[in-house]
């Protein structure tokens, strides 16, 4: 096997990272879809993306998406680099996700396509119990996006601790898996050192309601609003 990570810079996937390295599953790469300059959907910019992959010592595989693009373009960039990575040797995709069944049904699928596994090492975890370990041994994350519809503004910047925890709504998913919150890792036992940056304004943007072709389920979803937390490298 020899495997790259589905690496978006936010708890859940450096937790994986961390999780996989336990298991002994070989993550030689990460892989990260940026739009604009920054992370999909986390807003951080790419500069503090680099800096992650130096500081968890591994190769990183950019693949930049056109912004807002419809979901056949999304797979059309993935499968460029699934098939660029399986050129090298890779065979397995390793990914964050906890217990959303129609998104990992939709991952080993586009993978599939490609003669790729797909691999789920934190899959079926209790969330709250994955937040707190992920704190307990030393990880340390900022917030950087909130969707409205679940978070008020006051949560985008602050940091993931038994406070954050403590103040989560009733019916928002401890890990936000439910796409309530984004969050950017600069610290923990997976890096060789801490990232250093500044926090800057908060910043709204509104993503239009996604065509039934392009959702990962028949539900429709709605319009969505979201506060960023600008990250400004030091």
């Amino acid at each position: 096997m020899k495997a790259f990570l589905n690496w978006s810079g936010g708890k859940d996937s450096a937790y994986c990272l961390h999780r996989a390295r336990l298991q002994g599953l070989p993550v030689e790469a990460l892989v990260t879809t940026t739009s604009g300059g920054r992370i999909s959907m986390h807003g951080v910019p790419q500069e503090l993306l680099h800096r992650q992959a130096a500081s968890v010592q591994l190769p990183l595989h950019v693949v930049p998406l056109s912004e807002g693009g419809a979901l056949p373009s999304y797979e059309e960039a993935i499968s460029r680099s699934s098939r660029a990575l399986r050129a090298e040797g890779f065979d397995t995709a390793v990914s964050g996700d906890l217990f959303l069944e129609d998104l990992r049904r939709y991952r080993e699928n586009l993978y599939g396509r490609d003669g790729l596994a797909a691999s789920f090492p934190l899959w079926g975890l209790d969330t709250s119990a994955l937040l707190r370990d992920f704190i307990a041994l030393g990880f340390r994350a900022i917030v950087v996006a909130v969707n409205e519809a679940h978070l008020d503004k006051s949560f985008c910047g602050r940091l993931l601790d038994e406070s954050f925890i403590n103040d989560l709504p009733a019916g928002v998913d401890p890990c936000g898996e439910n796409g309530e919150y984004h969050s950017f890792v600069f610290d923990g036992p997976v890096f060789s050192a801490p990232l250093s940056f500044t926090r800057g304004d908060l910043v709204y943007r509104t993503y239009p309601a996604p065509a039934q072709d392009d959702c990962f389920s028949d539900e429709p979803l709605p319009a969505a609003g979201f506060y960023f937390c600008e990250l400004v490298p030091a």
